[in-house]
């Protein structure tokens, strides 16, 4: 049995069990696993369907298993904490740091570094990933939510499942884009000619994402603000391809080689403070033009 009992309320008709469930676990994925583990109830009956529907008031429980001792070990990896106190941190992830430890990368990530740098990390994340909120792919700089305790990974789990954080990244992508704003509204799922990438699918994950030109000829592209509204695997990677404007600088969905590295950098980040109920918004400076 887990330490302790999690629950949600659904709050209306229809709702996915994985996605409410995801309110109290680390991300829909785990949620996922947990119902197929039989380890989620809905009002005290076991459900272990994620796409179960439903009902307006229905109690959700999740028994979270017990943590894992990780053996990862503390290294003194340089990273910039922008923001610290005794619920979490923000740290301002560089290019071509891995965000935690998996297949070809068993340390030097930023897990490694934070154990070093932190007093205390949530581990509900799982063995591998103490304290990870949310991630960012390698070669993507910028900010990252760093949950110190258990309660507090849990709240701002919620409020990423539920779309209550905002996240904004800035883009410098292939040609110069006609209109000044967009939206793009598109399912990304596993590609089916290539397991390591993701693609546009008509049965994949609903994914959102819009955008603004901040200036166009900036560095033979146009530089957007983009504001993701879901959080799929290289959501803005893919969904700017598919418009014809990949990201500069991407190895997988564009040209590697028009671009000192992938011009895509988490600028902004809001939530609210699980500790103080405070609305917070943290930046970190756009670093192309130092690159």
């Amino acid at each position: 049995m887990s330490e302790e009992l999690l629950t949600a309320l659904c709050p209306e008709d229809g709702e996915r069990l994985d996605v409410c469930a995801a309110r109290v676990c680390t991300s829909r994925a785990q949620a996922a696993r947990l119902i197929k583990e039989g380890r989620v109830t809905v009002n005290g009956a076991a459900q272990t369907k994620a796409g179960f529907e439903l009902r307006a008031g229905d109690q959700v429980a999740v028994d979270l298993p017990p943590v894992k001792k990780t053996a990862l070990v503390a290294q003194d990896i340089p990273i910039e904490i922008l923001y610290e106190d005794e619920y979490l941190a923000v740290v301002n992830k560089p290019a071509g740091l891995v965000v935690h430890p998996g297949a070809g990368n068993p340390d030097g990530t930023l897990v490694n570094a934070l154990m070093a740098r932190l007093s205390s990390l949530s581990g509900i994340g799982g063995e591998l990933r103490p304290g990870i909120v949310h991630r960012l792919d390698k070669d993507t700089s910028g900010l990252i939510l760093i949950a110190k305790n258990d309660e507090t990974h849990q709240a701002l789990s919620a409020q990423l499942a539920g779309r209550e954080m905002e996240k904004h990244y800035h883009a410098v992508v292939e040609g110069r884009m006609r209109e000044d704003s967009g939206r793009i509204e598109a399912p990304i799922g596993r590609s089916a000619k290539d397991r390591k990438k993701m693609a546009i699918r008509p049965d994949g994950r609903y994914a959102l994402t819009e955008w603004k030109v901040l200036q166009r000829d900036f560095r033979h592209g146009t530089l957007l603000d983009v504001h993701i509204l879901t959080g799929r695997t290289h959501q803005i990677r893919v969904h700017m391809a598919s418009i014809g404007h990949p990201v500069m600088g991407d190895p997988i969905y564009g040209h590697p080689n028009n671009a000192p590295r992938l011009m895509l950098h988490a600028y902004s980040l809001q939530f609210t403070h699980p500790g103080t109920g405070e609305r917070m918004t943290l930046t970190a400076p756009c670093p192309f033009e130092e690159d």
